[in-house]
């Protein structure tokens, strides 16, 4: 197994530690974890393509590891009123619309690339959840909280952007 996909899998095998360590109200050491977790989605992508080791498990389970990782934080999130429900519901359903359609083009041979806005949704969901988790480190200083809530009210209107983006951009998949 090489370097990237060890990375990938540290990043799965995280979750549950910070899933633990946020239940506990333990945030600090959960933030840090939530980070550590995310800086290796950065650098798994980033060896893969300069050392040429994209591989099928990485392409498949370096996006599902990310997934995991902000959906459990914003699973968590829920639970202690920081979102609201149905905005997770937003997001899945971006989600699961293009796995769909990911899932029928690739019945037909075709792969469907992931586009920029979608990275950028990541991004931008990355950020929100560890400064809202800030904001539970340092409840003193509640601006931290709103500012964070404030990015993923952006993440949320890219998840919807980058949804819309991506079905139009590959809206032959719907004739296949």
């Amino acid at each position: 197994m090489n370097l990237p996909n060890k990375l990938t899998l540290i990043r799965m095998f995280a979750v549950p530690f910070f899933i633990g360590f946020y239940l506990m109200g333990m945030y600090a050491p959960a933030l840090v974890i939530f980070i550590a977790a995310s800086i290796t989605d950065y650098f798994d992508g980033k060896i893969a393509r300069s050392r040429n080791l994209v591989t099928n498990f990485g392409k498949i389970m370096d996006p599902l590891a990310d997934k995991i990782l902000v959906y459990s934080a914003l699973c968590l999130f829920i639970e202690s009123d920081l979102i609201d429900a149905w905005m997770l519901i937003v997001i899945l359903a971006r989600e699961f619309v293009i796995a769909g359609m990911r899932t029928v083009a690739a019945s037909e041979g075709t792969v469907l690339a992931a586009g920029m806005s979608g990275k950028i949704k990541t991004a931008l969901q990355m950020v929100a959840v560890i400064i809202m988790i800030l904001g539970l480190v340092l409840p003193q200083i509640p601006m931290i909280g709103k500012v964070g809530y404030i990015i993923f009210i952006l993440s949320l209107i890219m998840t919807v952007y980058s949804g819309c983006e991506y079905v139009i951009k590959n809206k032959e998949v719907f004739s296949m």
